[in-house]
């Protein structure tokens, strides 16, 4: 018979998720000895493998529940919202979703591609689907954009690397609020999308 899991699994399991990553996002996945976590976690190394058996399955839970929490907060945002302001909302719930989650998204970032590849595959689906609820409002709120999937993806992208990077500068409490930067987003990514026009490949030279 399976041994029953403890009241506090969830809970302890979670304090591992987020200690851990604080550590790799620190020290670097490869550096990291899950001595090292289990010191971190004030946890036993005994204990610790009960939760995970290898660091390979800590990593891939971290980014995978990350990812998950992403993708759910998002996909809370109203779909029967008109298509700017329901962009607008899906920015504010990427943003507050990133909220105390500098660690896990670096390690996203950085730490990825550490993962065997059927790991990998499974995290990358995560984050395609993270991409196209984007994609699917961006194109709904510009339909010049949305009818030219050469520039789709390209502004698509360019929105994300304004979000994705501004764990790299932006402080609570500083000059401007999370609400403020994501009507910045917002208003930068709609008022310079309206101005696009899909242009025609480059011709190589011969």
């Amino acid at each position: 018979m399976a041994r029953p899991r403890a009241a506090d699994y969830d809970g302890k399991r979670k304090a591992i998720l987020d200690r851990s990553a604080k550590l790799f996002a620190k020290n670097g996945y490869d550096r990291t000895s899950m001595a090292e976590v289990a010191g971190a976690c004030r946890v036993s190394k005994a204990l610790l493998y009960h939760y995970y058996v290898s660091k390979d399955e800590l990593l891939f839970d971290i980014l995978k529940s990350h990812l998950d929490d992403l993708i759910g907060a998002v996909r809370a945002v109203d779909e029967k919202l008109a298509p700017k302001p329901r962009l607008r909302a899906l920015v504010g719930a990427l943003l507050d979703a990133y909220k105390d989650a500098d660690s896990q998204h670096k390690i996203q970032i950085n730490e990825l591609s550490k993962l065997a590849s059927a790991k990998r595959q499974q995290l990358i689906a995560l984050e395609r689907e993270l991409v196209a609820i984007f994609s699917g409002a961006i194109a709904a709120a510009n339909r010049n954009i949305g009818a030219s999937p050469r520039l789709l993806k390209p502004v698509t992208m360019s929105l994300f690397g304004m979000l994705n990077w501004h764990y790299m500068w932006f402080r609570e409490g500083g000059a401007m609020s999370r609400e403020e930067y994501a009507d910045l987003a917002t208003q930068l990514l709609i008022e310079g999308a309206a101005s696009l026009e899909d242009v025609k490949p480059a011709r190589r030279a011969s």
